[in-house]
């Protein structure tokens, strides 16, 4: 099943990408809820180019790996990756309000629908923040 988020920032694309492709602007909105956080990004952003994000809750209770490959890059445009046995895409396009920034995903079956979808778009409300703050 594929879950769909996204979110329209008022940013240049330019800043857009880039935020969403630095491991240094990654750690700094990659987290559903204040009290988690990413504590390690790496990114090789090419096709065949490994990613992954450490994230923690703040009180060092847990914590879990995020991990993957590019499999498709277009420069501001198109980013789609594997993660274990699920793939997402993670479309950009320019529209009079900004930058618009849709994410499908494959959906697993640990959690419920509404959950992952509410996290992950948690996660990119974050990202929107993070950019319109600058």
């Amino acid at each position: 099943m594929k879950i769909t988020v996204e979110t329209t920032v008022a940013a240049p694309i330019e800043n857009v990408w880039r935020a969403y492709t630095t491991p240094e602007d990654i750690k700094k909105w990659n987290a559903a809820s204040d009290d988690w956080h990413t504590t390690a990004a790496t990114v090789d952003l090419r096709v065949g180019g490994a990613f992954s994000s450490r994230m923690e809750a703040k009180d060092g209770s847990m914590g879990f790996d995020f991990a993957g490959e590019y499999t498709n890059i277009v420069k501001h445009k198109l980013i789609e990756y594997s993660f274990g046995d699920r793939v997402a895409q993670v479309e950009f396009s320019e529209g009079p309000k900004g930058v618009k920034v849709r994410v499908t995903f494959d959906g697993e079956s640990t959690h419920s629908v509404e959950q992952q979808r509410d996290g992950w778009q948690a996660i990119l409300d974050n990202f929107t923040r993070h950019l319109e703050a600058r």
